[in-house]
């Protein structure tokens, strides 16, 4: 079925038909009115093409290297929570796929299988999102167990002091569901009944996982009806950066960037890279769409980071704008978990495929022969971006 997927609106849909409401609005929504999680689409289509026709391009090179780590494409597999939960083989299948193609996986701290196995699944590339949920002495455990079995850079994630409010998941139900009582868990289980399929397969696996990569020494393992109210307890702050670094020994990148200020910010506390996220459209409604401020936070880190883009990529078009515009790589998320929603790693695959394909053809199209030549020449976008 997923082979048949054209584009990732494709999956989305399919997605949508294989899980729970519940399980899809955690996929597919975004905080309160969702201005910023359609914006983060919208922005794209003030971005246009400047193709050099009659060029002859015989062989696209759509490799990369960020951060040391050599890719097939642009494009990493961004940090997604509770991939468990749209299907049992969650993230050990995402990075599966993400090393058949050649590409880069980052694991989320809130991962429902052990960051061991996940990485012992894939050849490629593993990252590590760091969440300090659980305190420093879980922080640190985590990390070291990363580095042991090969992971090689550490991104976190700063724009999560709380939690979005995401109104989806009020109305679907995420809370009676996740920590409710027997009796408020009625109105909202016929949704699960909805998909027999998925249910059986939810409930074979052990029903909801707990979280085996935040281990408190005297609490134990954190159980994902918690995890929650663990991140609202103990969050990053600046500060923090100094007892990390003397942990993680490898690149360290921020995520959350959306403004010049905040990434000089990160370079002064030693990242190496920053991601220009608005945690797609999850967090701060209102926040601007990425793309928009990629031109402001390229200019601010002049070439002393690696800049990377998060928010909204959908079609390898996407992938080529943001790249004209600066960024060295981008991550998707979504795009990959609809797959993953819809067919496990077989639907991840044929996300990774899908944008591989666009970004080719897109390629091809402008007279370009790699992706490390795309540059602002190829792109017209509002000159209000590149305001000073």
């Amino acid at each position: 079925m997923v082979a048949s997927a054209v584009n990732i609106d494709d999956l989305r849909e399919l997605a949508r038909r294989r899980v729970p409401r519940i399980v899809f609005s955690y996929i597919d929504g975004g905080a309160e009115s969702e201005t910023t999680l359609r914006e983060n689409r919208r922005v794209f289509e003030e971005v246009t093409f400047r193709p050099r026709h009659a060029v002859a391009v015989r062989k696209c090179d759509l490799r990369t290297r960020v951060l040391g780590s050599e890719l097939s494409l642009p494009v990493l597999l961004a940090p997604v929570g509770y991939c468990r939960i749209m299907h049992p083989g969650g993230e050990i299948a995402a990075a599966r796929a993400a090393g058949k193609a050649g590409t880069a996986c980052i694991l989320s701290t809130v991962s429902g299988h052990r960051l061991e196995d996940v990485k012992a699944a894939t050849a490629g590339p593993m990252w590590f999102q760091l969440y300090l949920t659980g305190g420093r002495e879980a922080a640190e455990s985590a990390m070291q167990r990363a580095q042991a079995v090969g992971y090689t850079t550490l991104v976190i994630t700063i724009d999560s002091t709380v939690i979005g409010l995401r109104e989806r998941e009020v109305r679907d139900g995420m809370q009676e569901l996740l920590r409710g009582s027997l009796w408020s868990q009625i109105p909202f289980t016929p949704q699960l009944f909805a998909r027999p399929r998925w249910l059986v397969r939810f409930l074979l696996d052990g029903g909801l996982p707990n979280m085996p990569n935040i281990v408190n020494p005297e609490t134990g393992v954190l159980k994902v009806r918690d995890a929650h109210t663990a991140i609202k307890r103990t969050v990053f702050f600046w500060n923090d950066m100094s007892w990390i670094r003397e942990v993680w020994k490898g690149p360290i990148v921020m995520k959350g960037i959306l403004t010049a200020e905040e990434a000089r910010r990160a370079l002064d506390h030693g990242a190496d890279g920053v991601v220009v996220s608005n945690h797609g459209g999850r967090q701060l409604d209102g926040a601007a769409a990425t793309l928009r401020v990629l031109p402001e936070i390229v200019a601010a880190v002049d070439g002393r980071a690696e800049v990377l883009l998060d928010s909204g990529i959908r079609r390898g078009t996407d992938v080529v704008k943001a790249l004209c515009l600066g960024a060295r790589a981008v991550l998707c998320g979504r795009a990959y978990a609809y797959g993953l929603a819809a067919a496990g790693e077989a639907g991840v695959t044929r996300a990774l495929d899908i944008l591989r394909t666009d970004l080719d053809r897109t390629l091809r199209l402008l007279g370009c022969s790699s992706v490390t030549t795309l540059d602002r020449s190829y792109v017209d976008a509002p000159a209000h971006w590149f305001a000073s």
